[in-house]
């Protein structure tokens, strides 16, 4: 008998992505609604970058904690990548353009 890797049962797992749109309801509506609930907390952080670039104050910010942030996103961003995750991929661009832009202006302002 073979014995498949742990890479190529992931691999058949995936096969059943094939189903978008899913045929349950509730599962495609939350296929849909990630991207929303996703760029939500993108968002939120908006007026961070505000205060830091525009008011040129970043004062009780803290550039180690945004820098760790930033990278957790990229390995966020590559595990999207890798399993072809769109919704992950997306997501963590603008976290990763947001925390390099958070601890620049840390630097700068803080």
């Amino acid at each position: 008998m073979v014995q498949e890797s742990h890479g190529m049962h992931h691999a058949h797992k995936r096969k059943r992505r094939n189903d978008y749109p899913h045929k349950e309801p509730w599962k495609r509506f939350l296929d849909k609604a990630i991207y929303v609930v996703a760029l939500t907390g993108v968002v939120m952080t908006v007026p961070q970058v505000y205060k830091i670039w525009v008011g040129q104050n970043a004062a009780g910010v803290s550039a180690l904690s945004w820098g760790v942030y930033g990278i957790v996103a990229v390995f966020w961003l590559l595990y999207g990548i890798a399993h072809k995750e769109k919704p992950i991929i997306v997501t963590n661009v603008f976290w990763i353009l947001l925390d390099i832009s958070i601890v620049i202006g840390t630097m700068l302002y803080g």
